[in-house]
Parts: C-alpha cells; sequence; structure tokens
C-alpha cells in the first residue's frame, strides 16, 4: 500500500511452509561454494553490489520513498548508509582470523573463524533496505547464506537488494527473500536448516522469536524498541540542543527505535529550549515525501497513524499540553488525501508516570519533560524498562562523559543524536535487546569460533 496516498500498489503472495523450505534449500547449496571461498574473494563481490548500490542511489531511494513513506532526502541518506555498509564489511572480509597460542613443549593451539550457516534476517518497516544491508553484509562477509523477511508492509525495495547481489556475483539462492507475516516467520525460525536469526521490531515479537529460536537452540540477535532519554543541560549550545531534539524525533515520522522521546531539559532554560523547538517543528514541511523540500512523509498505515493519534488524546487527558501538531494533515494534492500524515507533535507539562513518557509511540511525538540536577535526571533517564540509546547536550566535556557512563544504555550519543556510522556498533540493554549490528562486533554474532590443540610430542596417559 502506497503509504503517501492510501492506494494499493502492489499485492505480493505470503511465503507458505514449502516456500520457505525451497528459499532455506538454496540457500543451503549456496552457502557450500561461498563459505569455501577466501574473505578478499567474498570481497570483490561485496563491493561490486556497494558500488551497483551507489550507481542507482536516486532509484533505489524513490522506490524506497514508495515502499515506506519517507522523504526522498532521508531515502539516499538511507541507501548511502547501506552502499557503506557493504564496503566496511567488504573491507573487513579479507581479515577474518583466527589466533596461534604457543603451548609447552614446541605443542601449539590455534582458533579458526568460521561462519554459521544459514542465517535468517527479519526486518522491520522503517528502514527496510538499510536493515536489510545491515543484516546481509557481516553475514556474507563471514561466508554465510541469509534469507531475509521484510516487513509485509514494505516488501519491495528489499527485492532488488536480492537482485544486485546476483548482479554483482554471489551464488545463486545465497540471499534469499521471502515475503509474508507473522506465519512466514514462524517457519523460517523453526527451520532445522537455519543457523542464527536476526530480528529488528517490537519487543513482545523478539520474545516469541527468542522463544522459537530457544527450540533449536539458536542464537538470536534482537534490536528491539525504545523509550530513549535525551538530556538536555543548562550549559549546552541552544540551537544545536534543538537541532539535536528534531534530529532524535522526527527523523522517518517519528517512527524509529533508538529516538530520543523523553527530552530532559534542565529548567533554566526550558522556557526557551521549548520555545524554540516548537517554532521549529511548526516549521518542518509535511507532505509529499518525493518532493525535495519535503522533510515528514507519510506514516506507514492507517492502523499506526490512529495508534499514535490515540496516545495523544489519552496524553492529554493525563494532563499533558499539546504545544504544536499532533493533528491530521491532508496535502493539498488531491491524489494525497487519503495519505497517513500528520503533523508532529511537541508535548508539554509531562510527567515521568504518563503513558505517552512510558511506552514507546514510534510516531512523531516529543515529550518535554524539565529537571533540576544531574543526579535526579540520571536516575530518571535510567528508570525504563528499554535501554537502546540515550543522549547529552552540555558544554562541559566531563559531565558528557560522566552522564553518558551512568545512561543503561547501548548506544549513546554526545551533542549529537541519531547518527549511525556503520563503524560503531549498534544495540541495546535489557528489554531493548541483545546483540550488536555494525562494526566489527556483528563479526561475533555472524561466526563461531572453533578451537584446535596440536600436540608435537609423545601423547601422555593418565591411564
Amino acid at each position: 500500500c502506497d503509504t503517501c496516498s492510501g492506494r494499493v500498489i502492489s499485492k505480493l503472495l505470503c511465503s507458505g511452509e514449502k516456500e520457505v523450505d525451497l528459499a532455506v534449500q538454496s540457500a543451503k547449496a549456496a552457502f557450500e561454494a561461498w563459505s569455501q571461498l577466501s574473505g578478499m574473494e567474498r570481497s570483490r563481490v561485496l563491493l561490486e553490489a556497494a558500488r551497483i548500490i551507489r550507481e542507482q542511489r536516486d532509484e533505489i531511494a524513490t522506490l524506497e520513498t514508495i515502499n515506506n513513506g519517507k522523504s526522498i532526502f532521508e531515502a539516499r541518506v538511507d541507501i548511502d548508509i547501506s552502499w557503506q555498509c557493504l564496503e566496511y564489511y567488504a573491507g573487513l572480509a579479507g581479515s577474518l582470523a583466527g589466533e596461534h597460542i604457543q603451548l609447552p613443549g614446541g605443542s601449539f593451539g590455534y582458533t579458526r573463524r568460521e561462519p554459521l550457516g544459514v542465517c535468517v534476517g527479519i526486518g522491520a518497516w522503517n528502514y527496510p533496505f538499510q536493515i536489510a544491508c545491515w543484516k546481509s553484509a557481516p553475514a556474507l562477509a563471514c561466508g554465510n547464506a541469509m534469507v531475509f523477511k521484510p516487513s509485509p508492509f514494505t516488501p519491495i525495495s528489499v527485492v532488488r537488494l536480492a537482485e544486485i547481489f546476483t548482479e554483482a556475483g554471489v551464488p545463486k539462492g545465497l540471499f534469499n527473500v521471502v515475503q509474508g507475516g507473522v506465519a512466514t516467520g514462524q517457519f523460517l525460525c523453526h527451520h532445522p536448516d537455519v543457523a542464527k536469526i536476526s530480528f529488528t521490531g517490537s519487543v513482545p515479537t523478539g520474545v516469541k522469536i527468542m522463544e522459537m529460536a530457544a527450540k533449536g537452540i539458536k542464537p538470536v540477535t534482537l534490536e528491539l524498541g525504545g523509550k530513549s532519554p535525551l538530556i538536555i543541560f543548562s550549559d549546552s549550545v541552544l540551537e544545536n540542543a534543538v537541532n539535536g531534539a528534531l534530529m532524535a524525533n522526527f527523523l522517518t515520522q517519528g517512527e524509529v527505535c533508538c529516538n530520543g522521546t523523553r527530552v530532559f531539559v534542565q529548567r533554566e532554560i526550558l522556557d526557551a529550549f521549548t520555545k524554540e523547538v516548537v517554532k521549529r517543528t511548526q516549521n518542518i514541511k509535511v507532505g509529499d515525501p518525493l518532493l525535495e523540500d519535503t522533510r515528514m512523509g507519510a506514516l506507514i498505515n492507517r492502523p499506526h497513524l490512529d495508534r499514535v493519534q490515540g496516545f495523544i488524546k489519552q496524553a492529554k487527558e493525563q494532563g499533558a499540553k499539546v504545544l504544536c501538531g499532533g493533528d491530521l494533515y491532508i496535502p493539498d494534492d488531491p491524489k494525497l488525501k487519503n495519505g497517513y500524515y500528520m503533523r508532529p507533535c511537541v508535548l508539554g507539562n509531562c510527567t515521568d508516570d504518563m503513558t505517552c513518557v512510558k511506552e514507546e509511540i514510534f510516531g512523531p511525538v516529543m515529550s518535554i519533560l524539565p529537571f533540576d540536577t544531574e543526579e535526579e535526571v540520571v536516575e530518571r533517564a535510567n528508570n525504563t524498562k528499554f535501554g537502546l540509546a540515550g543522549g547529552v547536550f552540555t558544554r562541559d566535556i566531563q559531565k558528557a562523559h560522566r552522564v553518558v557512563a551512568a545512561l543503561k544504555a547501548g548506544m549513546c550519543f554526545i551533542n549529537n543524536y541519531n547518527i549511525s556510522p556503520v563503524e560503531l556498533p549498534f544495540g541495546g540493554y535489557k528489554s531493548s535487546g541483545f546483540g550488536r549490528e555494525n562494526g566489527r562486533a556483528a563479526i561475533e554474532y555472524y561466526s563461531q569460533l572453533k578451537t584446535v590443540c596440536v600436540e608435537m610430542g609423545d601423547v601422555e596417559s593418565v591411564f
């Protein structure tokens, strides 16, 4: 369904148990050839895939905007991050190695880093193409095959990625795409020939995937939800802090798991910050995401738009004040009148016990909360079941490092927010999941270590 206009643009059949098995068997066959290549040989193929994505950046970004509803400006950034991810892991592929350990008497041991086999990637609908690259690049670099299931709300762009991998020279079936919802995901998780599952999505679904994986003792990587704190101290550069808060709340219509939606502002600058944030939020151009000057497109679907609206209604009932936005937006273009648009919302007069402050809304809704002291705000920031991200704005560098060290979150930002370089690991604490994507850390989650012990003398027996 086209989020911009509300019209159906394509229909895809869900993959059943038979189709899932065919995809896994195809990937398993491709794995046999791919895993025998050297890291440098795999590197060249990944670099070629990165080159194709880079050359077709605008075309793929347009496909992603139609697929998801985010602005074309943002979609281009996503595609850039995607090819950079493939380049990064292409660079690491040739360097994957074990180590040699000298033992007494001339004996020695060594370790081998080996691929897992057929890995499953299950993606979310907010960054469809990028998430597929984040999962497939380290998996393929380590010598694995992957069967990927995109969200049923955004099925299109990942198919293009599969075509690109084939064009780049991966064995046929090495990166397979299956379509569908819950049932398709269950078939993948239960399949005996699947070695690992990497999931991005909600906490309840993550729990179910972990339960299913446990039955087959399959390792999982879970990148789940968040309700992340953004702490703004009175000594911060106000313009930077406002820019950070906008980046932390309104990218991809607020549909970002690591968004800093609890914005804690030190009381001395609360009024000045709030005034500027509201002014800037009201100037965000909402509308047709394919237009160059649009900065916020459409939410993913009608039920989700209704859910976000419900959070705002509940926030008002609990005493929060809508400082701007929160209402539906109907574009001038008649073709877009049935799209899933809303104006970005800023909530004031918020308290820690409100639903809008405790639960993940996953929409363009910012909650502003005042604080007085560093000790107080750190305690309040950590008072959540989530632990995906956290941010600090201050000119005091000692305070910045002190606070991020105290935050129980896997991805922290100092004087910026929602920057995700592929060189840095990404993942959460607590209910936000475990395992890491990106950086060298991801190699650990797409490979396994074999230890070999070699005796160079006579074997002594205790018997």
